[in-house]
């Protein structure tokens, strides 16, 4: 079983070297065993290798294949839900320590770039929110006053305070969370997975996992190339899940999410849509997220066919939006097309499974995987060095399955049809 190509795309032609990761060698035996070498599997094998932890991690083709490789590459702190929906739902003592985790995340991804001296095209640049209709200002009135009454560095940005932030006149408010950043997240993949190497992790890429199967003193995965024996496991594979343990890949929705980038902006047209090299995303139905990177390429990101497409015009709806957004865009040129699947939870939180003993999955991040995937990696080693369920800044859950999962494609379709109309028809704000 060959491994997969990384998919074209502006990350794999700017971030740094992989580093060599060659298939698992016949039988070998481990204390943790990983699978998937996105940004959850790698801040795993990252912070249990700096404690010591005899970790092996194996992915089906490269680290930072998946989405940990393709997303927008926005370091965004917070979950889904405000802090005190967070708190309402998961109680005094845990969601506060939800709120910390998430609201400090990035910090916590920049502080490891910095440490390991990671080359990833880094800013810490702060995350803009943005709306454009009445629900959506609506939201985001909602959510600034309750992180400002949780103590986030945020503000609220009136009509044209958000213009000067971001050069359209398309939005009726926003905020800017200082927390937030960006960096190139293929680049910060195989950072991490450097780091965890010479922390003493071993890394094997062109390694899938074929079969699990409990044993009397811990784990056997059967792999492509070998065999993998293991006290504990965990599975980080995120929207690229399958039949390895059962209901796992139907607990999440795979939602492909693409991206379109141009060539190189002058000083001036950059200056003139983000001049504070701040990343944004839209508060919508049919959200569409956006960034300047280092060499003043605009990236323009939001959902996309439910199927891998480097075809320009599947990207149609994001390169003519940007134009509607600024129109000094018309005649530059889109180089760069790639999509991929990120995992859509159905209470939008991430989750913690520990479904067997010495077994963990953790997966779904609703599109806030760079910052969220790191820190709950850095969770699951903390949990699988000992720290008890009361004292985990995430809640462990059973495995939910959605119902009708098989239909996901065609609801997903659906979906997107409707959030578009619902945008559309919504009242202007």
């Amino acid at each position: 079983m060959a491994a997969k190509p990384l998919p074209k795309s502006l990350y794999a032609e700017t971030a740094r070297a992989a580093l060599p990761t060659p298939p698992l060698p016949g039988d070998r035996s481990t204390d943790v065993a990983i699978v998937g070498g996105g940004f959850t599997g790698l801040s795993t094998a990252l912070h249990l290798a700096q404690q010591g932890v005899d970790v092996t991690l194996i992915e089906a083709s490269e680290p930072g294949w998946g989405a940990s490789g393709r997303n927008g590459g926005q370091v965004n702190p917070g979950l889904k839900h405000d802090p005190s929906a967070v708190i309402k739902d998961h109680g005094e003592a845990l969601g506060r320590r939800m709120i910390e985790l998430s609201g400090g995340a990035p910090a916590r991804v920049f502080d490891i770039v910095r440490r390991h001296q990671i080359q990833c095209e880094v800013a810490e640049t702060g995350t803009l929110r943005a709306a454009f209709n009445r629900p959506g200002a609506a939201m985001i009135e909602s959510t600034a006053r309750d992180y400002a009454l949780h103590g986030a560095p945020v503000s609220y940005l009136d009509r044209q305070e958000i213009k000067v932030w971001t050069g359209s006149d398309r939005y009726a408010c926003g905020l800017i969370d200082r927390r937030g950043g960006k960096l190139n997240p293929l680049g910060y993949a195989r950072g991490l997975a450097e780091a965890a190497h010479n922390a003493g992790a071993k890394i094997h890429g062109g390694t899938s996992a074929v079969s699990l199967a409990r044993e009397a003193d811990g784990w056997k995965l059967a792999t492509n190339s070998g065999t993998l024996r293991a006290r504990r496991v965990v599975l980080a594979t995120n929207g690229y899940s399958d039949a390895l343990w059962p209901g796992l890949a139907r607990s999440i929705i795979p939602v492909f999410s693409a991206i379109a980038a141009t060539e190189p902006l002058s000083e001036a047209q950059a200056q003139g849509i983000l001049p504070e090299g701040s990343v944004l995303f839209e508060i919508a139905d049919l959200t569409v997220y956006y960034r300047l990177d280092a060499h003043r390429r605009l990236l323009m990101g939001g959902r996309s066919v439910s199927r891998d497409t480097g075809d320009p015009i599947d990207y149609r709806r994001l390169t003519d939006y940007a134009i509607r957004l600024w129109p000094t865009l018309k005649d530059v040129r889109w180089t760069h097309f790639w999509n991929g699947q990120l995992a859509i939870t159905q209470d939008h939180y991430p989750h913690l499974h520990e479904p067997a003993p010495g077994l963990i999955a953790a997966l779904g991040y609703n599109g806030r995987g760079v910052a969220m995937a790191t820190a709950t990696g850095a969770e699951v080693a903390r949990r699988l060095t000992g720290t008890g369920l009361d004292e985990l800044c995430l809640p462990v859950s059973p495995i939910t399955t959605y119902p009708f999962h098989r239909f996901w494609p065609l609801g997903v379709t659906i979906r997107l049809w409707w959030g578009a109309m619902r945008d559309r028809l919504a009242p202007a704000a």
